[in-house]
């Protein structure tokens, strides 16, 4: 049985959120938001979740250096040492090797989770259980672990795992991976759905931190070897600087297409712990109560007429009158309205591309 002060948690809460603009923003991501309605920011609930598992202080947030004071605001428990900013952004592979080698340095037999900062879990008791049983497997195997969700549609806002038929080492639901599968069409996703060998790529993962350096040197060492000789300067005066150079140099790359695609050690735990990365506003809906016409409104001066299984989003003290809406997303946010239909919410990526051409950055 591993020690509790061994397993360490990782919150990767760089992400912009750019398919919930316009609520979420540069400057006000959706991690440090309040979707729910719980009283707490998504960042804040994902942290206390994690102290279920592991100390606070072996909590660490890799964050851009523009959100170091939002991430203190949320989370003034911790201290600056456990926020690491990257200067630019890099995606995941970079981002896991940078609290790998500040891991090391504390704890070398660690075994790590790592996170997004912005999911939903809704079932936390379950969540915490399928977590520590896959840290009890990742701490006496070399193994790459992720959390695999078991699909209750063909979604094809996800990426997919597909999993062996036949189960690992005795411990429930846990399997060999046999291959990762990006965002499907919708004919695509409806065989992954039906086949029952697929499962949701939650982008949660546990490791031990010998398995996930070792899986670095052996399929990302470029990105490996800049963070192995950054860390001597960790805890100086240069850490700065010489981290701005690294990710200066470092590949843009994803943890799935850098190492878990290319790995021969990863694994799958098969979970329904009622997840949603809350991606997109149709994710939020999917997860919000509704009124008996099936719409989830939020804000206190909304009046609705003939008004149906519509999302409506705008600030409390904002006078809305709807009309004749079906199945559409309407959401204000500092002077942004955006109204669009709820099957063409992949498009609002594209809304804010063009945002950001023809009406500059203030407004994305």
């Amino acid at each position: 049985m591993i020690e509790r002060k061994n397993v360490y948690c990782v919150i990767m809460a760089g992400g912009i959120g750019s398919r919930f603009w316009p609520l979420s923003r540069n400057n006000r991501p959706k991690q440090f938001l309040d979707i729910l309605g719980t009283g707490q920011s998504l960042i804040q609930q994902t942290f206390a979740r994690m102290t279920r598992i592991c100390p606070a202080e072996n909590i660490l947030v890799v964050t851009s250096s523009i959100y170091k004071d939002q991430v203190r605001e949320h989370l003034p428990q911790i201290s600056d040492s456990q926020i690491l900013l990257e200067p630019m952004r890099r995606n995941t592979a970079p981002c896991i090797a940078f609290a790998n080698y500040k891991i090391k340095q504390k704890n070398p037999n660690a075994v790590v989770i790592v996170a997004p900062s912005d999911h939903l879990i809704m079932n936390e008791d379950e969540f915490v259980q399928v977590i520590d049983s896959g840290v009890t497997f990742a701490n006496e195997h070399d193994a790459l672990l992720t959390l695999g969700i078991k699909p209750d549609r063909p979604e094809t806002g996800y990426g997919y795992i597909q999993a062996c038929k036949k189960s690992e080492s005795g411990i429930k639901n846990l399997y060999k991976v046999k291959t990762f599968t990006e965002k499907p069409n919708h004919e695509l996703a409806k065989v992954f759905f039906e086949s029952g060998e697929f499962f949701w790529n939650s982008g949660i993962f546990i490791w031990s931190l010998k398995s996930i350096i070792s899986s670095f040197e052996a399929h990302l060492p470029e990105v490996n070897n800049l963070f192995a000789e950054a860390s001597k300067s960790f805890g100086s005066e240069t850490e700065g600087s010489t981290i701005e150079t690294v990710y200066s140099e470092c590949r843009n790359i994803s943890i799935d297409y850098g190492v878990m695609e290319k790995a021969n050690n990863v694994f799958v735990i098969c979970s329904d712990f009622g997840w949603s990365d809350l991606g997109t506003w149709g994710s939020l809906y999917a997860h919000s109560k509704k009124d008996l016409a099936g719409n989830c409104v939020a804000g206190n001066n909304v009046l609705t007429y003939n008004l149906k299984n519509t999302l409506v989003n705008v600030p409390k003290d904002k006078l809305v009158v709807l009309h004749g809406l079906e199945d559409f997303i309407v959401v204000e946010s500092d002077n942004i309205l955006l109204v669009c239909k709820k099957d063409d919410e992949q498009e609002i990526k594209k809304f804010v591309n063009d945002v950001l051409v023809e009406k500059g950055e203030r407004y994305t």
